[in-house]
């Protein structure tokens, strides 16, 4: 029986995956950050809950170790904790700039440090890490959590040539909106005394209200292609691109340019 250990099990796509997993066989590791809120995965079968804050090395080490003391083996790990902040760069805020790096870039550097040795030990092993479209292209309000995307999907192709002699793969998954509980704790800037910023935020927060609302047959979808990737994973660093959105502006950005495709999305929103 395969193991996979999932963070930011608790909720969201992280849940729906662990659920998943479980469903169809796996031994199933889900991280959170507080075990109280994953009460509802620790009753079931095949699924074991333990606290992890991707944030914190000391965290990683010491859940790292009772992990093993407990599984022989790791087949895969599933970097999905993540956190989002829409905010214009004169009114980010450095604790809010700070707390987002640190769970979607270095939360995903330090879990896959800690797992990469027992990897190689096995000669086997998949890393997963789940970015967005944002790690795609570039677009209003992103500035931060875009940035933590496109610095997951580099650190994921580099490290994939470093770990090919070790028979561990390396793969990248994007996907648009989608009906979860990310997107009702994305933090915001607060309202300001410039007009042109609220106006944009709020443009911005009803298009991706609208997306989210009609990708409701996204999170399977996304929980499906995890799985099926876990069964086959790629000998050399892929990315997974996933729904309608996400294909739509990854390819019409490549075909379009920069140019092209800014102008289109200024002609969306503005």
């Amino acid at each position: 029986m395969k193991t996979v250990l999932i963070t930011g099990a608790c909720g969201g796509i992280g849940k729906a995956t662990a659920l998943y997993f479980a469903k169809n066989g796996w031994n199933v590791i889900a991280t959170m950050l507080c075990l109280e809120s994953g009460k509802e995965l620790s009753n079931i079968k095949g699924i074991a809950c333990y606290e992890l804050d991707v944030t914190s090395t000391e965290s990683v080490v010491n859940c790292k170790k009772q992990i093993l003391t407990e599984y022989q083996t790791v087949d895969l790990v599933i970097n999905n904790a993540g956190v989002g902040y829409r905010s214009f760069v004169e009114l980010a805020e450095d604790s809010q700039i700070d707390a987002i790096v640190d769970v979607n870039w270095l939360g995903v550097v330090k879990v896959c440090r800690a797992f990469i040795p027992v990897f190689r030990k096995q000669n086997k092993g998949l890393f997963i890490n789940i970015t967005s479209i944002a790690g795609l292209v570039n677009l209003p309000l992103g500035s931060f959590y875009h940035s933590t995307k496109h610095a997951v999907e580099s650190f994921s192709e580099c490290m994939a040539y470093e770990l090919r002699d070790f028979n561990i793969s390396v793969a990248t998954v994007q996907f648009g909106n989608t009906p979860s509980n990310f997107q009702k704790n994305v933090v915001k800037s607060e309202e300001s005394s410039i007009s042109s910023y609220n106006e944009l935020m709020e443009k911005i927060d009803a298009v991706l209200a609208k997306k989210t609302k009609k990708n409701t047959d996204l999170k399977q979808s996304i929980v499906e292609q995890l799985f099926e990737i876990a069964q086959n994973p790629p000998q050399d660093f892929k990315r997974y691109t996933i729904g309608f959105d996400a294909n739509f502006l990854n390819i019409i950005r490549k075909r379009l340019g920069y140019r092209l495709f800014a102008r289109l999305i200024r002609k969306s929103v503005f």
